[in-house]
């Protein structure tokens, strides 16, 4: 086990050493009076010694601890303690640490003077009260104030013996203000405005010891501060951060890390749960992208400005020191979040616990009155999102966009396809003062101009809802001169597609595109690329496109393939129509897909013949062959009489056999 003493004198010095502590080193903290010994819980691990020490009792108690390390965490402004503890460890030979209290900035309305008599001097040739909160010790010389019985305000702490002391000094009654610390920016705010202080003074006693809520209070209550500049360290030290990395690489201390994935909400910290709230108090370090920080963080925390997973797992492999990590996303953990992928990769860095947040369809829905469990909810925001044809199918829903120019894009879509009667409502920067709401016709957004961070609810008051399997009638298709698959060989080729709803799918000799449809029909959140070289053909897949609202559904005007080159790899390809190009289209499929699922019709034995010589050499798994012959009755008088179709072959093949 190893040992170690620390000389505390600053709130760092407590937080050193119950870290310590935790991790099983023993600890013996010196302290210089009863009130710092009530600062700490002694426990197994954690012992304290209170009194003052000069140098030679300091030889003497390292002597008989005989640590590994000494800490020197005493206050910045105790020089001649540091040089004690530093000559003691030089003549023992321990080894000796330097903790540092780190500085913090102020803000405009602030007075910098070099030591305490320049601020007396500097005090002098004002007029107002004074709140005094540099402590007892520093007293003695505020006295020479003039008129500082009237003026000064001081706060100390509230010992007996110092409360004596300051009586002496001629300061009391109400003027003396007995309070044990830290004190919140309330607090200090509302000590001002009592005793209408005109000026706070104070050292520079960094976060740990309030000066940023001494700053914010000073400025809220219009008060100069005036802040007297902390002495030049003359030992090298580290911070707090510093100090607690190298310990646990020099001894190998336990990692006792826990990171939390907490959804924050919205961005406005009042839609943060109390449970986030807390957990963000605890935290040692928040991580997150700039929005996220901003709300999650308190001032005075470490932050890492972050949102990629690598760049997060780099940081935290780096910085061992932070037991508390915050990782804070935007909305909900489990609604479109990067908890996903966080999750599994953080395990190796400590604990994981994912903390849910205010998502924002539970928000934005709740803002129009409306409920939610009755809508389709997608993303737009950094994925593509088939939002034109979910909308045509769903009665209401909600999307999470991304882009300035996402509503009106969308507002133009719709209205192109004919439903710019569908009703957009539109929510930017949720939860913030800025706050926007507006719903309005899709054909009354098409010039919109929004914010990158807004959400929609579309409602369609004339929703097509597409069946739930594949066989349109013929005649619901535009129709031209054009080749179309009829409904029967539709149906059957379909099937053996066996399509998913992400599936990216070719319809080669697209004709009239009534294969595409189906397919875009079948795989909402995929992509349907319909290969067609005659422009009369092209054309009417176009309005076909645009009569079923199909808005993943892309005509490529081509011939196959060569047009196919420049296209992302199919999972699924039918293909009606080859121009004689069958070897190079099956060739070009596998080459961008090895595992591409193909059907193919054939009308003709020699083209039937070719498909199962290419299968051969290709070394595909011909799943199927099936022969369609179907029949149609056709009314003659009051009779039915049954017309052949000419017969398909339907063949079905992929590298992969039936998976």
């Amino acid at each position: 086990m190893y040992k170690m003493v620390v000389f505390a004198g600053t709130t760092e010095g407590y937080e050193i050493s119950r870290w310590l502590a935790k991790r099983e080193v023993s600890v013996t903290v010196c302290v210089a009076t009863e009130y710092g010994a009530h600062s700490l819980e002694e426990s197994q691990y954690l012992k304290v010694a209170a009194g003052r020490m000069d140098e030679e009792k300091m030889e003497a108690f390292l002597r008989e601890a005989a640590p590994d390390l000494v800490i020197d965490a005493t206050h910045p402004y105790a020089v001649e303690v540091t040089r004690n503890i530093q000559d003691a460890c030089q003549k023992t030979g321990y080894p000796y640490r330097r903790l540092l209290r780190r500085a913090q900035k102020a803000g405009e309305e602030v007075v910098c003077v070099d030591s305490v008599e320049e601020a007396v001097a500097y005090l002098n040739e004002t007029k107002g009260n004074i709140l005094l909160t540099t402590g007892s010790k520093e007293l003695g010389k505020f006295v020479k104030l003039d008129h500082y019985q009237e003026r000064l305000y001081a706060r100390v702490l509230s010992l007996p013996s110092v409360m004596e002391a300051c009586a002496r000094l001629g300061v009391e009654g109400k003027h003396l203000i007995g309070m044990q610390g830290p004190f919140s920016t309330e607090m200090n705010l509302a000590m001002l405005r009592q005793y209408d202080c005109r000026y706070l003074v104070t050292k520079d006693t960094g976060a740990a010891g309030g000066f940023l809520q001494k700053a914010q209070a000073a400025m809220e209550a219009g008060a100069a501060l005036v802040v007297i500049g902390r002495p030049a360290e003359t030992v090298p030290g580290l911070s707090m951060e510093e100090m607690k990395r190298e310990l646990l690489r020099e001894f190998s201390l336990k990692n006792l890390r826990r990171v939390t994935l907490l959804g924050i909400g919205m961005g406005n910290p009042r839609t943060m749960t109390v449970e986030g709230k807390e957990a963000c108090q605890r935290a040692d370090l928040i991580i997150g992208a700039k929005r996220m920080v901003q709300a999650a963080a308190h001032p005075g925390q470490a932050v890492f400005e972050e949102y990629r997973v690598e760049e997060i797992c780099r940081y935290l492999q780096e910085h061992p020191e932070y037991d508390q990590v915050v990782v804070a996303l935007s909305g909900d953990v489990g609604f479109y979040s990067g908890a996903k992928k966080l999750a599994d990769r953080l395990q190796e860095f400590g604990q994981v616990e994912i903390l849910s947040g205010i998502s924002s369809v539970v928000y934005f829905m709740a803002k129009l009155g409306l409920s939610w469990d009755d809508a389709k909810i997608v993303s737009a925001h950094g994925q593509d999102c088939n939002l034109v044809s979910l909308i045509k199918s769903h009665p209401k829903v909600f999307a999470i966009l991304g882009r300035e120019s996402s509503v009106r894009e969308l507002a133009r879509k719709l209205t192109d396809y004919g439903m710019g009667e569908v009703l957009l409502s539109v929510g930017e920067r949720l939860s913030y003062e800025d706050e926007k709401i507006v719903t309005r016709k899709a054909c009354q957004l098409t010039d919109y101009q929004g914010d990158p961070l807004s959400v929609i609810c579309a409602r369609n008051p004339e929703v097509c809802m597409p069946g739930a399997t594949h066989g349109l009638p013929d005649e619901a298709f535009i129709r031209g001169k054009a080749p179309m698959t009829k409904e029967e060989v539709r149906c059957v080729s379909l099937g053996k597609l066996r399509l998913f709803e992400d599936s990216i799918c070719y319809d080669v000799g697209a004709g009239t595109g009534s294969v595409s449809v189906e397919m875009a029909l079948r795989v909402p959140d995929g992509k349907v690329y319909a290969i067609e070289k005659k422009p009369e053909a092209v054309e009417l897949i176009r309005e076909n496109k645009k009569k079923f609202a199909l808005d993943h559904l892309e005509v490529v005007e081509g011939t196959a393939p060569e047009a196919m080159e420049d296209l992302e790899a199919p999972t699924h390809a039918f293909i009606g129509g080859s121009s004689g190009n069958l070897r190079e289209i099956v060739t070009s499929l596998i080459r961008k897909n090895p595992k591409v699922r193909m059907v193919i019709n054939c009308i003709t034995l020699e083209t039937v013949t070719e498909v199962l010589t290419l299968i051969q050499e290709k070394k595909l798994c011909c799943t199927d062959l099936v022969q369609i012959s179907a029949a149609r009755s056709r009314n003659l008088g009051r009779y039915h009489m049954m017309m052949g179709e000419n017969p398909i072959y339907v063949i079905t093949c992929s590298k992969g056999g039936e998976e």
